[in-house]
């Protein structure tokens, strides 16, 4: 299954090198971020995260991306908090006053520092997985300072575990985005959490095939 996934995104980048293609993709940057010229463009831009900044989008649902641009629209200078830094790293950057990301991959964190140089409302953080215990460096750092924020992003490992931690963070009327919450291994703890789900599912940037994001507030 992995020799076929990386073929299939070898083969994606391959196709999007061509100049026919990078004028399709060039020309849908000024076209409707929820259209199809502009998800069409995503494909070809699946885990390469320069590409996916270059077309202004996340890596999430594309129903639900639009639900957040205009959540964070409506709050006044929202500030965000995210496990798992990417591409939605910098567009969250975008449209909030500062967004917080813990990143457990140093190698990632390193390069990825690169990436958002100059952008001082990026505060980019590397933390050491663990077991997603009490004592885990990586889902505790929530618990760092006493902040809360506009929104949680649910992106990274140990997802559940995030969740349950992120939950006492939220400003009054904030939301989580989890990531990909259609998977089995996520529905417990989602559904433990004592939130309202929003589940989305259908077009997704950078996947030819419908997957899940949820938005969760709480009741």
């Amino acid at each position: 299954m992995q020799a076929i996934k990386q073929h299939y995104i070898n083969a994606a980048h391959f196709t999007g090198s061509s100049g026919a293609v990078r004028s399709f993709s060039d020309s849908a940057k000024t076209q409707s971020a929820y259209g199809y010229r502009r998800w069409m463009a995503s494909l070809f831009a699946i885990y390469n995260t320069e590409k996916m900044v270059e077309l202004d989008l996340p890596w999430w649902n594309v129903a639900a991306t639009q639900k957040v641009e205009e959540f964070l629209a409506s709050r006044n200078a929202p500030t965000v908090f995210e496990y798992g830094a990417g591409a939605s790293t910098i567009w969250l950057s975008r449209r909030a006053d500062t967004v917080t990301s813990i990143e457990h991959d140093a190698q990632w964190h390193r390069r990825f520092l690169a990436m958002i140089n100059g952008q001082s409302n990026i505060q980019l953080q590397h933390r050491v997985l663990g077991d997603a215990g009490s004592s885990d460096a990586y889902v505790g750092a929530i618990e760092e300072t006493d902040a809360r924020y506009d929104l949680i992003v649910v992106d990274g490992r140990h997802r559940s575990a995030c969740l349950h931690r992120a939950m006492s963070h939220l400003k009054p009327g904030a939301m989580i985005l989890f990531d990909d919450s259609g998977r089995g291994r996520y529905r417990e703890g989602i559904a433990q959490s004592g939130l309202v789900e929003e589940r989305f599912f259908g077009r997704s940037f950078c996947v030819p095939y419908p997957d899940y994001t949820s938005l969760l507030t709480c009741p």
